[in-house]
């Protein structure tokens, strides 16, 4: 009797802790999926990073809008959400993604302008949209923007246009200097005493002098390329990664230098040992497409096919090893490049499109490559050229898909909100869309050149291209030929969390500096023109330059 009575006493305290224990798992359990926002896990990185309404507005209704990007949060504190057990709601319409290759640079057309534009505006549908736009919510797309926005709290401090000034000035960036000896190297040693001591050029515009940091440093750095400089392509690495380039699209620069490059007799030479430099002639966009097709599972698998290349590159030659890399470039224009290079080729004299100085970007030894949206191989010089000043009624003008942490908050601010303000998201890719976007950059005082998911945009050279002076909008960029250009002439600079104020911004700046910027932009033109067969001056040789002149002055002077 006592034993049995003893055993239900047992079995009531073991009831009672796996009661316990139950319900302390159940309450771990619910708080869990509070803490997700399941069953909205895709949005968390959005509703957790939300603030008030300052940051994301709620659901306007605009007459006639052309925005392809409509907002609606109802956002409480995760602390209340989590007492109340209250569902968020998040609804957002955003563009399907682009192809691999191309960016959607062409945008969604309001029709909130004023009188002096409106032959500018485009037909619409019955929904006020404009034809073929696509409204569509991409989960993809949503989880994306979430991201971003998460990562927008992590980013780091802005670097100003003037600290990188300063780099540029004072060559300040610790770099990998070769230690070898060579007649090669006494050439750039004597080349770079030249450049140093170059005598004052007097017989030139003073307008065209003032785009460049120094005019005759340039001028002497150029002359010396091409009299001097001798470059060795490897010829290995298969097809297509090796040695087939793109020529049209978004990345479409790394695929024009290539093929420029291989065929140029001017610079290249047969034997190596003649070589100031040496090409390393693949493409970041074929081999992302090529490992795709592969069914690859991670970005390392693309570092380490470019590391077994490597391999392959020092065990056949020794001059890999003898500078350790240093005076070896590549030209690379993928958003993955600077990730994919960091390590087995992060010695290397980089020209990276991506060229993010808090993303390993180094001013004195890596090179911004321009991002140059080429839509026609055979024809990449077609419609140059925009409005007079007189001609441009618009002060700002942006389009494009609405991705990254940035320009939902751009369109957030000034989309539909002043008729000079014309700030879009994405417009129809066909034909009529891609006139009207061209049309209206060249109808444009200035064009806001912001970034994307990083921090190049083809809009910095399109504007170039349409003399639309480029806004550029986007924190530790550093733009194409920094160590020669003086940016500050031609351009303007806005701090991202500076977008609430930009059009004040563009206002105080006066009459007389807007036109002179403007004139600057039509001599800085020529330095930003492809030709299928290179001219002095174009794209191919002032890439080649910015390669010749860092590697230059990587060189220890006596």
């Amino acid at each position: 009797m006592g034993n049995g009575l003893q055993f239900q006493r047992l079995c009531c305290v073991w009831s009672v802790k796996l009661l316990s224990i139950f319900g302390i798992v159940i309450a771990v359990i619910v708080l869990l999926s509070q803490l997700l926002a399941l069953p909205f896990e895709n949005y968390i990185s959005v509703l957790s990073n939300a603030g008030s309404s300052t940051i994301w507005p709620e659901k306007k209704s605009y007459a006639n809008s052309t925005i392809g990007f409509h907002l609606n949060i109802s956002i409480y504190s995760i602390q209340r959400e989590i007492k109340n057990q209250s569902a968020q709601v998040l609804q957002l319409k955003l563009p399907a993604a682009p192809p691999i290759g191309e960016e959607s640079v062409i945008s969604d057309t309001g029709n909130s302008i004023s009188s002096d534009v409106a032959k500018m505006s485009v037909p619409f549908n019955d929904k006020g949209l404009m034809k073929n736009q696509t409204t569509d919510a991409n989960p993809n797309l949503l989880r994306a923007a979430g991201a971003s926005i998460m990562q927008s709290k992590r980013r780091r401090r802005p670097t100003s246009i003037s600290y990188m000034n300063s780099l540029v000035l004072q060559n300040s960036v610790s770099l990998v200097r070769s230690q070898w000896h060579s007649a090669r190297e006494l050439e750039l040693r004597n080349a770079k005493f030249q450049i140093e001591n170059s005598p004052i050029s007097r017989n030139i515009p003073e307008v065209h002098a003032s785009i460049f940091r120094n005019y005759s440093k340039f001028t002497r750095s150029y002359e010396l390329m091409e009299r001097l400089l001798k470059v060795y392509v490897y010829r290995e690495g298969e097809k297509p990664i090796f040695h087939q380039p793109y020529q049209r699209g978004i990345y479409a620069s790394e695929g024009w230098f290539m093929k420029l490059m291989e065929k140029n007799k001017q610079f290249l030479v047969k034997d190596p040992k003649r070589a100031h430099l040496f090409y390393l002639p693949f493409s970041s966009l074929r081999l992302r497409e090529a490992l795709s097709k592969q069914n690859f599972t991670h970005q390392k698998e693309l570092e380490s096919h470019l590391s077994n290349y490597i391999g392959r590159i020092s065990r056949k030659y020794h001059f890999w090893n003898r500078s350790r890399g240093a005076d070896h470039f590549f030209a690379a224009c993928h958003d993955w490049a600077p990730r994919i290079t960091r390590k087995s080729m992060e010695t290397c004299i980089r020209a990276l499109c991506n060229s993010n100085i808090a993303g390993g970007f180094k001013i004195g030894k890596d090179v911004s490559l321009p991002v140059t949206y080429v839509r026609s191989a055979e024809n990449p010089l077609n419609d140059l050229g925009g409005n007079p000043p007189s001609a441009r009624p618009v002060l700002a003008f942006f389009a494009g898909g609405i991705h990254g942490y940035l320009r939902p908050i751009l369109l957030q601010h000034w989309s539909d909100r002043e008729p000079d303000m014309m700030i879009f998201g994405p417009m129809p890719r066909d034909t009529e869309g891609k006139a009207e976007y061209r049309k209206l950059m060249k109808s444009s005082k200035y064009c806001i050149c912001a970034r994307g998911y990083e921090v190049h945009t083809p809009r910095v050279v399109e504007s170039i291209h349409y003399d639309c002076v480029p806004v550029i909008i986007s924190d530790n960029y550093v733009p194409p030929f920094f160590e020669v250009f003086d940016w500050e002439s031609f351009s303007v600079f806005v701090l991202e969390k500076d977008v609430p104020d930009l059009r004040n911004i563009l206002l105080s700046i006066p009459e007389e500096k807007y036109m002179e910027m403007q004139h600057r932009l039509k001599i800085v033109q020529q330095y930003f023109l492809w030709h299928k067969s290179p001219v002095k001056y174009d794209l191919f040789h002032m890439i080649l330059h910015s390669i010749w002149y860092n590697r230059v002055f990587q060189v220890r002077s006596k």
